[in-house]
């Protein structure tokens, strides 16, 4: 890394020294010809030369020539206008529509960049101004719902992970993310989050390293979604892949600061979190006075009467009915610090429920990139500072990052470049997730106390310092029984991270013929993170320190032969040769103390109170070389053949299965040039077809069986074997991916679509099946299994309107996938996950991957639900029917640009159809009675928790057995509403959604004003939004998107953090 840094550096003084100053100044705009509009980012270059510059966002430009310069104009879809200069200081250029002017570049996988015109296959891009706008930390979850194919999902947490899937899942239990590569070099994008916290049982999200990417560095992002888009990364590509393109200098521009600085706030949007009743307390129910049997009954005042005490010892509200006349003794009353102590207080609701345990969020943003560039050279220098604090009482993190990019023209024919990126990110305070005490939204949705004042717990908190809960072990006894005091689970049971990354390359290009080139490359990627988590001693669960360090290391080697020849008037032939060595290692070691702490408030290892039990390490070394070819024949420009493929040699398969090979072919068609005379409207036309293999290496230390050393007993060593039996004869999982597509467009430019279907089988899956016991093992690895992935896409466009003052740009994306199991070995199901609820997660043959089963209604023969004697629902007599599918039918998003003059108004609406969540949730929070469904009115009028002989109690509805209505009326008490007697499936909810994710209202100051108001060049401010209004949800009082994790597991929801309507406002200034 510090050779690349040397070299950039060297790049950059290169740059700098080179910058001059031209013999005279040329200003100007440039427009549109067929409607007057103004023309941003047309290149304007002094004819022979490499000096160049670009219009700004209102057409304009400024250039330094020489005094007999040609100055060329150009611009995708327009005609190129070539001008010259004379004695003019101000030349305005209008530029008209060329339809065969199809030039427009799509950067491929290794970075290579093609015309669209002979792209084989589906790829979508986005600019980055359009992922930056609204200043979120990670740019990943601002793809949603502007990319067609591609399923994002996040956490809601704090810094949390975000899941990218394209077409479909494609591996029953690997990876299966789209791989991301920046500048043409892959990067990691893995988390380190545990199996349980991906399961529900507890722990933190730390995210995913894209986050470590810096959303105000990027050019523009294109997904690559097929096989024959990725064939060329190899076995780590078989997901898709998101190629980030960074900023870059521009030749002979001088020196250019660009600074932009913004705030945004997130308010928590309450349709995402809990809503409670407001008629009834805390307790399970007439379980416990003689007098007043809601209440605890003790004589706490001396008096000889009983007192009536709040149950304090339980975590539900199926208690008595609120009464403001009624007194009695709450939690409060047995802490000696209390105003309240020994005092009675109404039974009433809480003024401050949970709602008010939430804050605002609050971003800030600032970064400046200072780029420009010579006769010889370029750079881009950047540094972006993020804060955020997070909903939660004592979280944040904060990230600084640094990026720099340089190019140099070391002779006519040698030139280097480089890329440097850092950034540090400080956690602190991250959300717990699942089904966990630091999960303060499981306590909030599941078990509470509507009676409970928030506010009443912070100040007992800050004035004490410790646990003092409204969840005490006993009357008088100020320990917790179940849940600890939110504000000590904040601010004592807290974790704290740290993430240090470098990545980047330097290559040199030497051309040989203005046709053929080499090019070397050498990247890094690099980081260490760590992990410590603290439980303080008088919590609920045993005291507690635990750190996990990580380090990861990426080493990508390179060389490249890039050709571009026409081997005719009518046919050229453009392509490269090339060879990837890639080098992975990771080691990880995480301890934690053993049976306690001795001294509260220390946190180390050595501060245990039984000896510590052996670390948990792991090193893996991972190898794969690669060679790969990719040629392109195109005849007359409307004609292609593409072939490509690549041959990889991995380290974690076996000898004999460690070499594999994937091919591909494809062809395009672009038809409209035998239409462009006789259907002048009809501007561009374009068939596509492809066929491709790639494919998924095995994880490491997959094929050899080695053991586990714990501690030892007495000093005896121990050993022991892993659970899981791993196979010498392994082979790589494979995906045959076939894609057919068109794409058009009409009336010069203002309206067209792009069609794709795609059918993937991804085959040899490489899964960890069950087996018995009695082998001495759980699992054993095999290569068994098929998944077919098959679908539609579809992507539109239209500019209804377009004045020379006054567009509107309107863009479409709509995706179907259907997906399925196709083939397991030696099983019908393979279980990918367990939940809390009796729920769990599944991939069975001739089903879709990813379905939930649980227990289920049984329903009579006309398909109604089925009710017994008793008038309780009949349950299904095993948790294994299938209750759901996490699977979309189908998503889409729609996009408006509006711009009148400096004013661009931009808004996107993000939608989901279908696809089934388990709400552990609802499952235990109707069942102890938070929720206004399990208080109220029932159909007779009367309190639904009243007696069933006093009019109260509900009808669940459904059929006898005979088939008529059930009529029997049950009492609404504890569990009624919730598990205690229906069946998994009724807390199964549509994830549908319909959300106004994104809008952004933007003023640029006219050129009249930014000239009068020197050194700047561009004055924008905006008003940004997101997530701004779920106009759409199934799912009551949550966010149907908020998951646990990134990976495989999906669709549960336990303890689900709201979602937050952000607004901000963002100034940004150009030099």
């Amino acid at each position: 890394m510090k050779r690349i840094l040397i070299m950039s550096f060297i790049l950059l003084a290169f740059v700098a020294f080179q910058l001059k100053a031209q013999d005279r100044t040329v200003t100007g705009k440039v427009t549109s010809a067929d409607d007057g509009t103004a023309l941003p980012g047309v290149n304007v270059v002094v004819k022979g030369t490499t000096t160049g510059t670009t219009t700004n966002t209102e057409g304009s430009y400024s250039i330094n020539v020489p005094a007999d310069a040609t100055l060329v104009y150009s611009f995708i879809g327009l005609q190129t206008q070539e001008v010259v200069v004379g004695s003019r200081s101000t030349i305005d250029v209008k530029l008209a529509s060329d339809v065969q002017a199809l030039s427009e570049v799509v950067v491929t996988a290794l970075g290579v960049v093609r015309t669209k015109n002979e792209l084989p296959y589906a790829a979508q891009s986005v600019v980055g101004e359009e992922l930056s706008q609204t200043r979120t930390s990670n740019f990943v979850s601002n793809l949603s719902g502007r990319i067609a194919g591609v399923n994002i999902s996040n956490s809601n947490t704090l810094g949390g992970s975000t899941n990218v899937v394209i077409r479909g899942n494609k591996s029953l239990t690997g990876n299966n993310q789209a791989l991301f590569v920046i500048d043409g070099v892959p990067v990691d994008n893995s988390n380190t989050n545990t199996s349980g916290q991906q399961q529900g049982t507890g722990g933190y999200d730390y995210g995913n390293a894209a986050a470590d990417i810096n959303p105000d560095n990027i050019a523009s992002v294109t997904v690559l979604k097929g096989a024959a888009a990725t064939v060329l990364y190899g076995s780590r590509a078989a997901n898709g892949a998101v190629v980030i393109t960074t900023k870059k200098g521009s030749k002979n521009k001088g020196i250019g600061v660009t600074i932009n600085a913004g705030v945004t706030t997130g308010f928590v949007d309450k349709s995402t979190f809990a809503k409670y009743q407001k008629e009834y307390g805390a307790g399970y129910g007439p379980y416990y006075g003689t007098d007043n049997p809601f209440f605890y009954e003790e004589d706490i005042n001396g008096d000889g009467q009983l007192d009536l005490i709040v149950p304090v010892t339980e975590d539900a509200s199926f208690g008595g009915k609120f009464d403001p006349n009624l007194q009695v003794y709450h939690w409060d009353a047995f802490d000696p610090t209390s105003p309240n102590y020994q005092k009675t207080k109404p039974w009433v609701g809480a003024q401050n429920d949970p709602t008010s345990f939430l804050q605002n969020s609050v971003s800030n943003n600032q970064s400046i990139f200072i780029d420009g560039g010579s006769e010889k050279g370029t750079f881009v220098l950047g540094f972006t500072r993020n804060e955020d604090k997070g909903i939660l009482p004592n979280s944040k993190i904060n990230k600084n990052m640094v990026n720099f990019n340089a190019t140099y023209d070391i002779t006519d024919k040698l030139s280097a470049n480089a890329s440097v990126n850092f950034s540090q990110i400080n956690g602190l305070g991250r959300y717990g997730t699942g089904y966990d005490s630091k999960n303060l939204m499981g306590n909030f949705r599941q078990w509470w106390q509507t009676n409970v004042d928030v506010q009443e717990q912070k100040d007992a908190y800050f004035r004490t310092k410790r646990n003092m809960t409204w969840n005490q072990s006993g009357v008088g006894l100020t320990g917790p029984i179940f849940w600890d005091n939110p504000y000590w689970t904040r601010y004592e049971n807290y974790q704290n991270d740290s993430r240090s990354r470098y990545f980047g390359y330097a290559g040199l290009t030497y051309k040989f013929t203005d046709w053929l080139s080499l090019t070397g490359r050498a990247a890094l990627d690099s980081y260490n993170e760590l992990q410590e988590e603290r439980i303080a001693v008088g919590s609920i669960d045993v005291s507690e320190y635990a750190r996990f360090n990580r380090s990861f290391r990426e080493y990508n080697y390179d060389l490249l032969l890039n050709f571009n020849k026409d081997l005719s008037e009518s046919l050229n032939l453009t392509g490269l040769i090339g060879g990837n060595i890639r080098k992975t290692q990771i080691e990880s070691i995480s301890a934690q103390t053993n049976g306690g702490l001795l001294i509260p408030g220390l946190y180390g290892l050595l501060n245990t109170a039984n000896p510590l039990e052996a670390p948990v390490e792991q090193a893996t070394n991972v190898q794969v070389n690669g060679v790969f070819a990719n040629l392109t024949f195109g005849f007359r420009d409307f004609l292609f053949l593409d072939l490509a493929g690549r041959r990889d040699q991995s380290s974690t398969l076996p000898k004999g299965n460690n070499a594999y090979y994937y091919p591909s072919v494809s062809s395009s068609l672009v038809f409209s040039e035998f239409t462009k005379e006789s259907v002048p409207w009809f501007t561009y036309g374009k068939l596509r077809a492809n066929y491709a293999e790639v494919g998924n290496t095995a994880p490491a230390l997959y094929i050899q069986n080695y053991y586990d050393v714990p501690t030892g007993i007495n000093g005896t060593p121990l050993a022991s074997v892993e659970s899981t039996k791993y196979n010498e004869n392994l082979k790589p999982e494979r995906t045959k991916s076939f894609e057919i597509g068109i794409e058009t467009s009409f009336l010069d430019g203002r309206t067209g679509f792009d069609v794709t279907y795609y059918n993937q089988r991804s085959v040899d899956q490489i899964v960890p099946l069950p087996v018995s016991r009695a082998t001495g093992y759980d699992f054993k690895v095999i290569n068994a299994g098929e998944i077919e992935n098959k679908g539609f896409e579809v992507s539109a466009f239209v500019t209804p309107v377009k004045t020379p003052s006054f567009s509107w740009t309107l863009n479409l994306n709509w995706s179907r996938n259907r997906n399925k199991v196709k083939e397991l070995a030696e099983t019908n199901n393979l279980q990918l996950g367990s939940f809390q609820g009796g729920v769990s997660l599944n991939a069975a043959l001739g089903e879709p991957y990813g379905t939930l089963r649980g227990s289920n209604y049984v329903y009579h023969e006309n398909g109604q639900r089925l009710v017994d004697e008793d008038g309780y629902y009949v349950i299904s007599p095993t948790s294994n029917e299938i209750i759901g599918d996490v699977n979309p039918d189908w998503q889409g998003g729609i996009s408006n640009t509006l711009k009148y003059k400096g004013i661009a108004l931009s808004f996107l609406i993000d939608i989901k159809k279908g696809g089934d969540l388990f709400s552990l949730d609802q499952y235990y929070g109707l069942a102890t009675g938070l929720y206004p469904e399990t208080a109220g009115n029932n159909d007779l009028g009367n309190p639904v928790r009243d007696a069933v002989a006093d009019g109260g109690g509900i009808i669940f509805e459904g059929v006898k057995e005979d088939g008529t209505p059930n009529t029997t009326r049950v009492d609404a008490v504890y569990g009624t509403f919730g598990y205690d007697v229906n069946p998994a499936a009724a807390f199964i909810y549509d994830a549908s959604y319909v959300k106004l994710r994104e809008a952004t209202i933007t003023y640029s100051l006219p050129e009249s004003i930014i000239s009068k108001i020197a050194p700047f060049k561009g004055v924008d401010f905006s008003v940004v939004g997101r997530n701004l209004w779920i106009i759409h949800k199934n799912i009551p009082y949550a966010d149907p998107e908020a998951g646990l994790s990134s990976g495989n597991i999906q669709g549960y929801q336990s303890g689900a953090y709201p979602t937050t309507r952000n607004v901000g406002f963002n100034v940004r200034l150009r030099f």
